[in-house]
C-alpha cells in the first residue's frame, strides 16, 4: 500500500511488470498521487500473464522478495521503468542497487518463495473480473477503457470530490 491507510479514496491496480501498458500506468499513478497528496491509498496486486510476458512471474517474485526486505515500492519503481531488464541478472542488479541481501533475494526469486501470494493475487483478480493488465478499481468500481487513463483520472476526481463532500 502506498499513501495513508485512512485515505478517502482507494485505487487498486492488478498489474504485470512486463506489460508495457502497466509501465505507462505507473507514471500516471504517481502523477495522481502527487495531484491528491494524502487523499489516495494505492494498492498493487500481482497479475502476471506468463503466456504473454515470459519474465512476468519472476518479476513478481522479485517484487515480493524485495517486499520481504522492506523495499517493495523501490523495486516496483525499478521493475516498471520502460527500460527495465527482467531477467535474473537484471533483477539481481536491482536488488544490489537497493541494498538488499542478494543471496536471500536470489534464493526467494529462483525458489518461488512468494508463488502462493502471487497466485492468491491472481485468483483474487480473476474473481474481481480482471481480464487484462493493468486493471484498475477506484473505491471498488472497475475502470475500463483505453490509455491514457482518462477513466481512472475521472473516477479518482469523482471519488475525491465525494469524499470532500462536494
Amino acid at each position: 500500500m502506498l499513501g495513508p491507510a485512512d485515505a478517502p479514496v482507494t485505487v487498486l491496480e492488478y498489474g504485470d511488470y512486463e506489460c508495457p501498458y502497466c509501465r505507462g500506468a505507473a507514471r500516471d499513478v504517481h502523477r495522481m498521487l502527487d495531484l491528491y497528496p494524502g487523499r489516495i491509498r494505492f494498492v498493487f496486486r500481482n497479475f502476471p500473464i506468463p503466456q504473454l510476458h515470459p519474465h512476468a512471474q519472476q518479476a513478481a517474485e522479485a517484487a515480493e522478495a524485495a517486499a520481504a526486505q522492506g523495499k517493495f515500492w523501490e523495486m516496483y519503481d525499478l521493475l516498471l521503468r520502460p527500460s527495465s531488464g527482467l531477467d535474473l541478472d537484471g533483477l539481481l542488479g536491482y536488488a544490489q542497487d537497493l541494498g538488499l541481501d542478494t543471496g536471500q533475494f536470489r534464493k526467494e526469486v529462483t525458489g518461488g518463495a512468494h508463488a502462493a501470494k502471487i497466485e492468491h493475487d491472481v485468483r483474487e483478480g480473476i474473481r474481481d473480473g480482471v481480464n487484462a493488465t493493468p486493471k484498475f478499481y477506484v473505491d471498488g468500481a472497475r475502470i475500463d477503457g483505453k490509455f491514457p487513463l482518462e477513466g481512472l483520472e475521472d473516477a479518482i476526481r469523482a471519488s475525491v470530490r465525494a469524499a470532500s463532500g462536494g
